[in-house]
Order: C-alpha cells, then sequence, then structure tokens
C-alpha cells in the first residue's frame, strides 16, 4: 500500500467524541482516529466502526478525547498498519499517546 492510498479514504467530519456519535456510525470495517487538542490520540481499526469506538469510550486513555473521525474501507487492518507507519514516520518514531504501552 502507498501512500496515495491512504490518502484517498473518505473520512467523515470530525465528530464530538460521545456516545450519541457514536451509536450512529455504520457497522461496518472501517479505521478511525481519535484525538483531542489537535492531537490524535489514538489510531484504530474494526470490523464494525461503532462496536471499537464504542469500546474506547470507556479507556481511560481516551478520557480527554474531544473528537473522532472515521473511514469505510475493506481493508482496514492494512490501512490502520499505513496509517501507524505514516504517524511514525511524522512523529521521530512514536505512536499516539494513548498506543505507547
Amino acid at each position: 500500500m502507498n501512500n496515495e492510498e491512504t490518502e484517498t479514504l473518505d473520512w467523515s467530519v470530525w465528530l464530538d467524541f460521545d456516545r450519541d456519535n457514536v451509536t450512529n456510525i455504520a457497522e461496518s470495517e472501517g479505521v478511525y482516529k481519535i484525538h483531542a487538542g489537535m492531537k490524535i490520540l489514538f489510531i484504530g481499526s474494526g470490523s464494525n466502526l461503532r462496536e471499537s469506538i464504542l469500546g474506547c469510550l470507556s479507556d481511560p486513555c481516551l478520557s480527554n478525547a474531544r473528537r473522532f473521525s472515521y473511514a469505510i474501507t475493506e481493508s482496514a487492518y492494512k490501512v490502520k498498519e499505513q496509517l501507524l507507519m505514516e504517524y511514525r514516520n511524522k512523529h521521530d518514531g512514536r505512536l499516539p499517546s494513548c498506543m505507547e504501552k
């Protein structure tokens, strides 16, 4: 996969990171980004976006998260790996803060 493939994802607008917004998204396979203060905290993927992001609502590390964005894709795991590689390349090899464990 090359950079062009992740750039052509049809990302949603940034939505408030709350139960109401999460329960309104599709139960489709896809990827998502969660952020606070213009900083990405988590990049994830799942076969059911709604369930995956709902699970993040109870993660203590994401308690300060304010917004999320998602994209529906049939190759969510591969796209997530590409997004993480791009993130690491821009941030001296580091992962988003809620993924560094």
